[in-house]
């Protein structure tokens, strides 16, 4: 006869419930991070050190996001770099290493050894300088295998960066509580930058705020129910409307119980590219000054009356209007 026994699971402290709702920040950085979590651009207010700069570097991964300058100058700095090192290993193979045929920068060894590595690595081959000796032909041999090597590493560095979607989604430079039917509401505006379709678009919404607990300082997470989450079609543009109600986490809240809190929204949004049928995300926040009471955003729709087509004006998605004070 075997006998059973059931194990309760453990219980939950109310520290530990906190941390369930912690959106990946941590305790530390949650309890005593006074500015703001999030940039409007999407990056973290986080500093990370100690770690090892070889292991922590992906040099592919930076170079799919630098903006496209940055990976032009680092691509023309290392084509002039390496073919400067080449240059520099032709020289040490003596003065009769490389000869020209036509007596090109006679008298200037170094430039007649860059352009010359310049040629073969780009296979132009003007065959008016011509190494001479094992050693400089070794050095055209292993330069003709980088060729292949550095080609192919760099289409395919350019190609993972025109084909990796990368959405431009404008955000209200304010966010509003604005009068919302017979209440109010935080509402914020966003749009598509660019001329692709978005769709299947799901927002998140997070209020962050410093409350005291027990007698120390913590930051609480508050997920914000939204009119809609999810809108299948982005074409225009998209107000996202929370409604302060009882249940709202901002219930009885005012603009100064956001600036004694030091308050954030937190958004996260994530949707699909129509085009490259790929996932797309974004991320911005609204510290409590950047919170407008009070307000309304001003229309920023055109219609043409002609043929009844309805646009927007981007220009206006920032505009606000005031309705009255608080």
């Amino acid at each position: 006869m075997t006998s059973s026994t059931s194990v309760e699971p453990p219980a939950v402290s109310p520290a530990g419930q906190e941390e369930f709702k912690d959106l990946g920040f941590g305790t530390e950085v949650a309890r005593s991070a006074r500015q703001r979590l999030l940039n409007p651009d999407g990056t973290f207010n986080v500093i990370r050190k100690g770690l090892n700069p070889f292991e922590s570097l992906s040099l592919y991964h930076w170079l799919l996001t630098i903006s496209w300058p940055k990976f032009i100058g680092f691509i023309t700095g290392v084509y002039m770099a390496v073919n400067a090192l080449f240059a520099f290993a032709f020289l040490l193979c003596g003065p009769d290493a490389l000869q020209s045929t036509t007596g090109s920068f006679a008298g200037h060894p170094f430039y007649r050894a860059f352009f010359f590595s310049v040629d073969s690595f780009a296979t132009i081959g003007y065959g008016n300088i011509v190494p001479i000796g094992v050693a400089a032909n070794t050095l055209v041999t292993i330069e003709a295998l980088l060729n292949i090597l550095g080609i192919a590493l760099a289409t395919g560095v350019v190609f993972a960066r025109f084909s990796r979607p990368s959405p431009k989604i404008i955000f209200s430079r304010n966010a509003i509580v604005a009068p919302y039917r017979d209440k109010t509401a935080l509402e914020f505006r966003i749009a598509n930058a660019r001329s692709n379709q978005l769709i299947e678009v799901q927002i998140q919404l997070i209020l962050t705020k410093i409350e005291q607990s027990g007698g120390s300082t913590v930051r609480r997470f508050y997920d914000l129910d939204l009119e809609r989450r999810r809108v299948v079609f982005f074409a225009l543009s998209w107000t996202v409307v929370h409604p302060i109600d009882s249940n709202s986490p901002m219930w009885g809240l005012t603009h100064q119980d956001l600036v004694d809190s030091d308050a954030e929204f937190l958004i996260l949004l994530i949707g699909t590219d129509e085009t490259a049928s790929q996932t797309v995300h974004s991320r911005s926040s609204y510290k409590w000054d950047e919170v407008v009471w009070g307000a309304k955003f001003a229309n920023m729709f055109l219609r043409n009356e002609a043929d009844g087509i309805v646009g927007m004006d981007l220009d206006r998605i920032h505009d606000i209007e005031k309705v009255y004070s608080r």
